[in-house]
């Protein structure tokens, strides 16, 4: 049992940090040409694209070094709406492209999605589907040589800049975890209207809208693993999301830490540091502990992904760990700044973007739920 990374992923995760810091800033409002711009950046430094195998243009790294290099993007990139749709392109769609595509759907669509020249979004959530993944009401019904789709998605990370989405569609009603399938389709599609992008609490860095499907044909080639796979494709998706998505939190929990510990100290109060008042430097503590007991659920779980493991706990409880102490670690350190806490800072940049991660990628209710029902406690 090895808790230190090797050497050469240390070097790779201090440069992603280094580049991150210098050349992904945090613009004060999105702007789709400036997002894609710091995307191409990201893709040549093989951000996008890490776990992808190298033959279609990916880094071909383990789920620990791609955990591990998205930890360095959260910790050096200010902006974690751009790091979550980083993450959200490359666990959620592409590497179900990797592990249920044929060769010639890898070779088309992989090589520029790694490089930072296409981006991709997945639609799954809908306003009647959220936690209840097999309520989806997006039809596709076969038409010749293609499938006809209908429906509407809702809160589709990076659709309002995507170029390609992962779909999911019923193909058979009432067919439960078979009834799905899985579409590339690519987002010039006739029939595919974006609408206007989110206005969100946290994460603004984060394009998100909603997605009209309307009679969109799409080629039967472009079916991802096989029709009825598209639940098993999603569950798949879900396993990396849950463990290496998160990672990127991680970095920005570590960022804010030092900032507060830093602050700590150069702060006075009643003549000494606030950081030599027990109140404040349990607290620190605290902040300290939450992020290294998530950080080792983390990555004990994405070593779980590198091994073929099956589990489905571990990665749930990451996705609980790392949520929930983003979530009070945010809090602590507005708590320790006291008043400059709740101005425009760091800290509070924090607390907006943790929220939303208790809710996406499964509820962490749900996650509860998933984790009791492989431990054989399911309601009959």
């Amino acid at each position: 049992m090895n808790f230190d990374l090797d050497p050469e992923t240390e070097e790779m995760r201090d440069a992603i940090a280094s580049f991150a810091r210098h050349k992904l800033g945090a613009p004060a409002e999105f702007d789709p040409e400036e997002f894609r711009q710091r995307w191409l950046l990201a893709g040549k430094q093989g951000v996008v694209g890490t776990a992808i195998p190298e033959e279609y243009g990916g880094l071909g790294q383990s789920a620990v070094t791609a955990a591990a290099l998205m930890e360095a993007l959260g910790y050096g990139c200010r902006d974690t709406g751009f790091t979550f749709s980083v993450a959200a392109h490359l666990f959620a769609c592409l590497m179900p492209v990797v592990e249920f595509g044929t060769e010639e759907q890898k070779r088309r669509w992989l090589p520029a999605l790694c490089s930072g020249e296409r981006i991709a979004a997945h639609g799954i959530t809908e306003p009647e589907a959220g936690s209840d993944a097999l309520g989806l009401r997006t039809r596709a019904v076969r038409d010749g040589d293609h499938y006809v789709l209908n429906g509407d998605k809702c809160f589709t990370t990076n659709s309002p800049v995507a170029d390609v989405f992962v779909m999911q569609a019923v193909t058979r009603p009432g067919g439960g975890f078979f009834g799905l399938t899985s579409f590339l389709v690519e987002a010039d599609t006739p029939g595919l209207t974006v609408g206007p992008p989110y206005s969100k609490v946290g994460l603004r860095g984060s394009p998100m809208a909603d997605v009209h499907l309307e009679d969109v044909r799409v080629p039967a080639d472009q079916v991802l693993g096989s029709e009825g796979a598209g639940a098993s494709v999603f569950t798949s998706s879900m396993k990396w999301e849950r463990t290496c998505l998160f990672a990127g939190f991680l970095g920005v929990m570590r960022r804010v830490t030092e900032s507060t510990v830093d602050y700590a100290k150069e702060r006075r109060q009643f003549g000494s540091p606030i950081g030599g008042f027990q109140a404040v430097s349990h607290r620190i503590v605290d902040m300290t502990l939450r992020l290294e007991s998530a950080r080792l659920m983390l990555y004990k779980a994405a070593a779980g992904l590198d091994d073929g493991s099956q589990d489905e706990i571990a990665p749930a409880l990451a996705k609980l760990a790392v949520s929930e102490a983003a979530v009070q670690l945010g809090l602590d350190a507005v708590q320790v700044r006291g008043a400059l806490g709740i101005l425009d800072g760091e800290a509070e940049t924090l607390v907006r973007d943790a929220l939303p991660s208790r809710i996406f990628s499964g509820t962490n209710d749900i996650q509860k739920n998933n984790i009791a029902r492989a431990m054989g406690l399911a309601r009959r």
